[in-house]
């Protein structure tokens, strides 16, 4: 049974393919469609990353391509249309590059990514060398923890914590991620807090609880 919170360097890939400032627009298109990948982390010469090439960055070549933009457009859009005449990985590249450690939580590291509308992220470590990449669909797996251990974690971490042994007369299930807290406790104002603990367990997909306290409450 797992207690501490997952981390990024638990689900990342650690075997990345990097591109360098000079590596030729050709070479970066052919990297990513051998590769099977959106985006390469940017990195120098000792590895840190300095930026990262998307497929969006790419495309900008080819919105470009046949009409020049009004002015106010050209204006708006000077980086874009910079990266448009890119022949280099450094000249398309958007930087500096956002990263993440790799002790860095999981829960952190998706709410990065949906801040910065974000598909992946470089992991550094605390020189900025690349370690590894971590994506949306690494996040994900949490959520393929199976039911016993994550109902394990919410009796131990939330049950035994809050609420003094015996704690028989409580009942924990999770089904499918969904965790249900049933039966009765001697406090109450610590039903709410239950839940909210064991709603933050990793995998966990939603709560049902029902606990009720000695006077009633719910």
């Amino acid at each position: 049974m797992r207690t501490s919170p997952h981390v990024v360097s638990d689900v990342m890939t650690r075997a990345v393919v990097t591109v360098g400032r000079d590596t030729p627009f050709k070479d970066v298109v052919r990297l990513m469609e051998r590769w099977r990948v959106g985006a390469l982390p940017v990195v120098d010469g000792e590895g840190r990353v300095v930026g990262i090439v998307s497929e969006a960055d790419l495309l900008l070549k080819e919105e470009f391509r046949d009409d020049l933009p009004d002015r106010i457009t050209q204006r708006r859009r000077l980086a874009d249309l910079a990266k448009a005449g890119a022949l280099t990985a450094g000249e398309v590249m958007s930087g500096p590059a956002v990263t993440v450690h790799g002790a860095t939580t999981s829960a952190e590291a998706a709410r990065i990514m949906a801040r910065r509308g974000l598909k992946r992220l470089p992991v550094v470590d605390d020189e900025g060398r690349l370690e590894g990449v971590v994506a949306r669909s690494d996040l994900l797996k949490v959520f393929l923890r199976d039911d016993e251990d994550l109902t394990e974690e919410v009796r131990h971490e939330v049950v035994d914590r809050l609420f003094p042994l015996p704690a028989d007369h409580i009942r924990v299930e999770v089904h499918e991620g969904v965790a249900t807290l049933a039966g009765w406790v001697d406090r109450a104002e610590l039903i709410p807090v239950a839940a909210r603990l064991a709603r933050s367990v990793e995998g966990i997909v939603d709560v049902r609880c029902t606990l009720t306290g000695a006077t009633g409450a719910s």
